[in-house]
């Protein structure tokens, strides 16, 4: 059983939740209303691990969420189309006899609006809009509202907020909720329902964690007696096991240091934080370096080949980083870290590929740069920012960049001096 909150004010909560009835017994609706739409930091931070998926009433309260988690990836909102905002027209036509004009509206962003209003194709009045944000006060968009009307510049209201449409209700103001329509409702649960299903299978691929103690030859030979090496077994198993219980897995002991955990992929990606602190503490125990490869696949046999890919790529690395590679050929380095490095190994663009052998390097060293440029949000960067963050020397870096650069993977594009003594460094940027 999956568990679904469903934030928003009270009214669209119970809404959706009405409408949810049929859209999977897999799925379990559980209302966190709200009375303002700041409380949303609050309510995900607090629940986010009793339920599976977050369902957003709105957009707001889904990039408050989105920024106080970290990730989208389980969370959805309810789109407002242009539908809603005509029907708001509509009824605003109807109870006074005038279509858009002399109407205030709270919009998320200005683009849309306008694009809504075009498609019309109409002679329209005066429409005055106020865009807001996750830092906008319930307040400001009453005041917005309530001023207009006052000064005689509105002869209506249309706002996407319960509150706000509640106070100029009460004030006397026409006012008209901008709402999702029943239909739009309906689509976004069809997506939610294929999200879970499509979570579920994933949830339940196979995972294999390999884990090697590093120049365990080395700790053999410096044992002083057979029991010091028995007694450093013994800890390193009473750490693995303890591992093993929290992701509901198997250990095997493959010898000279090395074990594999088999367990879902699900299982293990919700526990990448544990793995991380354990790791910690079986290098501490073993005095080394440890490497962690993680495999998912459809079988055993394709998770394991993945995690040894992922366990050889670990152990390249100079701090052991742990890695991942999933069914789909993904990376993941430095998984559970803020610089966590996502990148393909698959190539499919023969044009770019043609280019890559011509320039003598790897695509999997390109695509590794074009996804640190694009998780960094650079403009711009140098061969030391490159050597840096994926771990090259200065002088393999300034190669691999000259060479993207003869094939025009990559662009050069100027210079930037230093406040150092030296040459300036050069820009480049993707090509």
């Amino acid at each position: 059983m999956y568990k679904i909150g469903v934030v928003g004010p009270g009214s669209s909560v119970d809404r959706m939740i009405s409408m949810a009835e049929g859209f999977g017994e897999d799925m379990q609706f559980i209302p966190y209303p709200y009375v303002e739409f700041q409380e949303t930091r609050q309510i995900v931070s607090q629940n986010d691990h009793q339920v599976n998926f977050w369902l957003f009433s709105g957009k707001l309260s889904y990039m408050i969420a989105k920024s106080a988690l970290d990730s989208d990836e389980h969370l959805i909102y309810t789109q407002h189309t242009e539908s809603s905002l005509y029907r708001c027209f509509l009824h605003k036509a109807f109870f006074q006899g005038t279509f858009v004009d002399d109407v205030s509206v709270d919009e998320l962003t200005r683009n849309e609006l306008d694009e809504a209003l075009k498609q019309l194709d109409l002679t329209l009045g005066k429409v005055f809009v106020k865009t807001y944000d996750i830092d906008t006060k319930p307040n400001d968009l009453f005041n917005f509202h309530l001023d207009l009307w006052k000064k005689g510049q509105t002869n209506a209201s249309i706002t996407c907020f319960e509150g706000v449409y509640q106070r100029l209700k009460t004030a006397g103001v026409p006012v008209y909720w901008y709402t999702p329509s029943q239909l739009e409702i309906r689509q976004t649960l069809r997506v939610l329902a294929e999200k879970v299903r499509t979570f579920y299978f994933k949830d339940t691929q196979i995972g294999v964690k390999i884990i090697d103690i590093e120049h365990f030859d080395k700790i053999k030979q410096k044992a002083r007696r057979p029991y010091d090496l028995q007694y450093l077994e013994l800890e390193l198993k009473k750490t693995l096991i303890g591992l093993c219980d929290s992701l509901e897995g198997s250990l095997l002991e493959k010898g000279n240091g090395r074990y594999v955990i088999f367990s879902t992929r699900g299982a293990i990606e919700r526990g990448i934080r544990l793995l991380k602190k354990d790791v910690e503490q079986l290098a501490l125990n073993s005095g080394t370096s440890v490497a962690v490869g993680i495999g998912f696949g459809e079988t055993v046999f394709s998770a394991e080949v993945n995690g040894l890919r992922a366990i050889q790529q670990s152990k390249e690395k100079a701090n052991s980083e742990i890695i991942i590679v999933q069914e789909d050929g993904t990376v993941i380095e430095s998984a559970g870290k803020e610089d966590e490095l996502v990148y393909s190994s698959l190539m499919n663009d023969e044009k770019i590929l043609n280019s890559i052998k011509k320039a003598n390097v790897s695509f999997k060293m390109y695509n590794k740069i074009v996804a640190l440029v694009k998780t960094k949000g650079w403009d711009h960067f140098t061969t030391s920012d490159l050597a840096t963050h994926l771990g090259l020397d200065e002088r393999n870096a300034r190669r691999i960049v000259s060479s993207l650069s003869d094939v025009r993977l990559l662009q050069y594009i100027g210079e930037k001096s230093l406040s150092t003594r030296g040459r300036p460094s050069k820009l480049y940027r993707l090509g």
